[in-house]
């Protein structure tokens, strides 16, 4: 290999991880890909009354949101490329569990953004009656995927701010329906529960959906500014932002209202501000609803896009997946992600939550397993963020939030586990049939992929961390950043240089 050539490599290595996305954007896109605001938490009041609910966004941040936010950051700076927990997984399992991975879990975001123009138009009915008809309904949802889909295709860095600037919109109004709602206040109804009416299932379906999804953003890591400074911190204050938004809006709507369990259902919130501000404060919700939606199909669609790119520079999809536009985005990905978004948008807002629950709960079970067996098989892997555990602090980190995925899975019915089951099956079928595609040379696959595969990490020199032992057991918080970055770009040269060594 020429020096010349070797040199374009390493430029084009440069150029991929050239700062795309700072701290405060980043903030507001995990903030995005796990909450966007109380929309759509209307059901936990619902299916388990005003203590559960207030109760659920309480404790379950404690022993789902903040393990998943701490792996997610370990993991997603120890591989700082597009690809995310489909990297982490192939590296612990192999290809084929990674390609799993990649599937269930794209799947599942598809299904997930489907819900977010069904949710706007849920808001808009109860000012605009005519979108409960599917002859205003469908032309809608299709106008909405469509523009929404051109605006993540004009590039990740226009997302990104604008996710900050609906965040603010979005959030605003709950802020002041709380100011508003105080002097009304009887702490007394948040206490209300009747254990004999809970809707179990629901109920742990609405908490499990609202507060899921921290690691999605990992599928960006290469288009991340310093990842390995600005991922951990940038889930800390998305924690914080997520609880926060759960808790205000749900502390005013049944401390200061008398409603009706059964009211509290998708786009209640409207009504509340209505109750509680007058009818200017339920247009403001009702608009913010909207941009809201608009930041969560934006945030989930980029994922969504950048994982089916990361995957195909891995040379787990054919080479046309990772093209870009001249805004630096991947095409392909994101007409492929809309196209799933468009098929799926048809289905019932509680249906399309416990289908995506129940094959998230399988993929992340795996990205615990993928956790613990790196901990386990690749100790002196470069981590510049490393959750202050030994292994088994960290399997004992795992145990509680894998229980919650074990009891969302059992709790789903029987037509939840007939279609996971398809799109499990599917997953299978698709790895092998790629597989024969490469074989065959029918098509084109990216033959010296970004990251090295599982088998070249066993070759590639690793840079251990100094101290590991005594890292490996102390207290550091979520901030904590070590070793320096210069070790880190350290260590990446080595990499690239052993893989240009094997060329």
């Amino acid at each position: 290999m020429g020096e010349e050539e070797m040199v374009g490599i390493v430029k084009d290595a440069d150029a991929k991880t050239k700062s795309k996305l700072t701290l405060l954007p980043l903030i507001a896109l995990i903030f995005y890909e796990v909450s966007g605001g109380p929309f759509g938490v209307e059901d936990s009041v619902r299916a388990g009354g005003p203590l559960l609910s207030l109760l659920g966004f309480l404790i379950f941040p404690l022993f789902w949101s903040i393990p998943e936010a701490l792996i997610t950051a370990e993991l997603a700076t120890s591989f700082p490329e597009n690809g995310g927990y489909v990297l982490w997984v192939s590296a612990a399992f192999g290809p084929f569990w990674g390609f799993q991975e990649g599937f269930w879990k794209w799947f599942s975001g598809v299904m997930d953004n489907a819900l977010y123009p069904v949710l706007f138009l849920d808001y808009l009915k109860h000012s605009f009656p005519i979108f409960n008809r599917l002859i205003a309904r469908i032309p809608t949802l299709l106008g909405i995927t469509v523009s929404l889909t051109y605006l993540n295709y004009r590039g990740l860095h226009i997302v990104g701010f604008s996710a900050v600037a609906l965040a603010i919109f979005s959030l605003f109004p709950f802020l002041v329906m709380g100011l508003l709602s105080i002097p009304r206040i009887r702490p007394k109804q948040w206490l209300v529960v009747d254990l004999g009416k809970v809707d179990w299932r629901g109920y742990f379906n609405s908490m499990f959906w609202n507060l899921n999804y921290w690691d999605k953003a990992s599928t960006l890591a290469g288009e991340i500014e310093n990842p390995s400074r600005t991922f951990p911190k940038a889930l800390l204050g998305a924690v914080v932002l997520v609880v926060s938004s759960y808790l205000i809006p749900l502390l005013a709507g049944t401390g200061a209202l008398d409603s009706a369990q059964s009211e509290w259902s998708d786009g209640y919130f409207a009504e509340v501000g209505m109750l509680i501000g007058g009818l200017w404060l339920k247009w403001w919700i009702q608009a913010a609803a909207a941009m809201s939606n608009m930041g969560l199909f934006e945030a989930e669609m980029s994922s969504d896009a950048f994982q089916l790119l990361g995957m195909s520079e891995m040379g787990m999809l054919p080479v046309f997946f990772a093209s870009r536009s001249k805004y630096g985005t991947p095409t392909i990905s994101i007409l492929c992600s809309a196209t799933g978004v468009v098929f799926l948008s048809w289905m019932s807002f509680q249906e399309i939550v416990e289908f995506l629950n129940f094959l998230y709960s399988i993929g992340m079970l795996l990205e615990f397993a993928a956790f613990i067996r790196l901990r386990i098989k690749k100790p002196d892997l470069h981590r510049p963020y490393m959750v202050p555990f030994n292994t088994f602090g960290v399997t004992v980190l795992c145990l509680p939030p894998a229980l919650l995925l074990v009891l969302v899975m059992c709790l789903a019915s029987i037509k939840t586990f007939l279609v996971s089951g398809s799109v499990i099956i599917l997953g299978v079928f698709l790895y092998h049939t790629i597989a024969h595609l490469k074989e065959k040379k029918w098509t084109h696959f990216d033959t010296s992929p970004a990251v090295p595969s599982d088998n070249v990490l066993d070759e590639v020199p690793v840079l251990s961390q100094p101290h590991q032992e005594n890292v490996d057991e102390s207290s550091i918080s979520l901030l904590s950043e070590f070793p320096s970055t210069k070790i880190g770009q350290q260590s990446s040269e080595i990499m690239l240089e052993h893989v240009l060594k094997l060329e």
